[in-house]
């Protein structure tokens, strides 16, 4: 089970007639950025001008998300300001021979593909991925409708020549109809990779919100490296679109996860912000972006720059942390609406403990107007330590599966926990 591909860097008509930037530079961008995010035991290499070999012995496929983030990341550190589409990218997915002649094809033949002209060569699975779009183009050129070109007329037969046949009478200068390859049906949508889980309110027994999960989490740790995180957090936000219908009215709040560190990058926030500027307007009262890996002692200037740049699509900002004496007390109030403990994977006890001492700072979180919430709670004797510590919000396990798309709100009793999809 490998993935390998070719990607191909294919600078526009307009930024290649303006030359501002050398395809050299383009090209040490786009390797600086593999050096740091395809990392061992995936392998890459340069194997033409512009044109890189990427293998992954642990997928079937590559992800296209994540070569959006490198697109997104050309563009935003090669051409500040100017229009997107500056940089379109390129994979081609095949066998080993086909990689390597997509690898030579010029930037012309890379246009033509990119137009849905496809090329003579071996087929192959070709995706066009720019900071805007991920679409799907034929490998193979479409079926001309061309007529037949007549051969010059001989200037004199040999002698030797057998007569010819009587030609046969003219017909009209028409292409020859060639059928129509048959169209074959759309592919299924591919199932949502997401989930979501019930916010619960101990206090009330009531079912108040929804928090977006990743399916992925149930059977291994979330990633650490970025460009995962950013291709997972993307995902996340395109899957929450198919959930927002069935919450059209009400008042529970929709939960969103986004990575601290990404959120400090421009580009990867200029890939957020593609995403989000999808989302209607009216919704906006009712997200709230949970940040996630919130460092123990978070800088104020990027705690601030996150703040300024949720604001314009979140109602609520909730910071995820781990560690259960986080220094609320140096945060100014407004930096954050709630603050999530997320449990980490340790024994029950330590589990507890931890539980007890985010607890007992209670009275300085209430003076700060914040929050307080568990996350990942997967037992009863959680949850049971959760209410008596005088915590009032809770999600995981014990609250609900990870399900389809948002819960109803409203009273659920504590006995009937947790929740399971209908």
């Amino acid at each position: 089970m490998t993935a390998i591909a070719c990607l191909r860097i294919l600078l526009t008509a307009a930024e290649t007639a303006g030359a501002s930037v050398p395809p050299a530079h383009v090209e040490a961008a786009a390797d600086l950025y593999l050096k740091h995010r395809w990392k061992h035991p995936r392998r890459y290499g340069v194997v033409a001008p512009l044109a890189f070999v990427l293998a992954d012995t642990k997928a079937e496929k590559l992800d296209p998300e994540e070569m959006q983030a490198l697109a997104i990341e050309l563009e935003t550190s090669l051409f500040p300001g100017r229009k997107s589409g500056q940089v379109c990218l390129m994979t081609f997915e095949g066998d080993e021979n086909a990689v390597l002649q997509f690898a030579s094809l010029s930037q012309g033949e890379l246009a033509g593909l990119m137009a849905g002209r496809g090329y003579s060569g071996a087929p192959g699975h070709v995706q066009v991925i720019t900071a805007e779009e991920i679409r799907a183009v034929p490998s193979a050129p479409p079926e001309a409708a061309i007529a037949p070109q007549a051969k010059p007329a001989a200037t004199a037969a040999p002698i030797e020549a057998p007569p010819k046949a009587k030609p046969a009478p003219a017909k009209p200068a028409v292409a020859p109809v060639r059928p129509v390859a048959a169209v074959q049906p759309p592919k299924p949508a591919a199932p949502l990779t997401t989930g979501w889980r019930a916010i619960y309110h101990l206090p009330t027994e009531s079912v108040v919100g929804a928090v977006l999960g990743h399916k992925a989490d149930l059977a291994a740790p979330r990633p650490e490296e970025d460009g995962e995180l950013l291709a997972r957090d993307l995902t996340g936000l395109n899957d929450a679109q198919f959930g927002f219908p069935t919450v059209k009215t009400g008042e529970g709040a929709l939960f969103l996860p986004l990575s601290f560190w990404n959120l400090t990058t421009p580009a990867s926030q200029e890939a957020y912000k593609r995403r989000l500027s999808r989302y209607p307007l009216d919704l906006q009262p009712r997200l709230g972006a949970t940040v996630y890996d919130t460092p123990r002692e978070p800088s104020m200037g990027l705690l601030q720059q996150i703040r300024a740049f949720l604001h314009g699509s979140f109602a609520y900002i909730d910071l995820c942390i781990s560690d259960p004496n986080f220094p609320v007390n140096t945060l100014p109030g407004d930096i954050a609406s709630s603050i999530t403990l997320e449990l980490r994977d340790e024994p029950d006890a330590e589990r507890i403990k931890a539980i007890a001492l985010f607890a007992s700072r209670q009275s300085v979180y209430r003076a700060k107007g914040v929050h307080q919430g568990v996350l990942g709670v997967r037992n009863a004797k959680e949850l049971d330590a959760c209410r008596a510590a005088g915590l009032g919000y809770v999600t995981g396990l014990a609250v609900s599966a990870l399900l389809d798309k948002p819960p109803a709100l409203g009273a659920n009793p504590a006995d009937a926990l947790p929740l399971q999809a209908a």
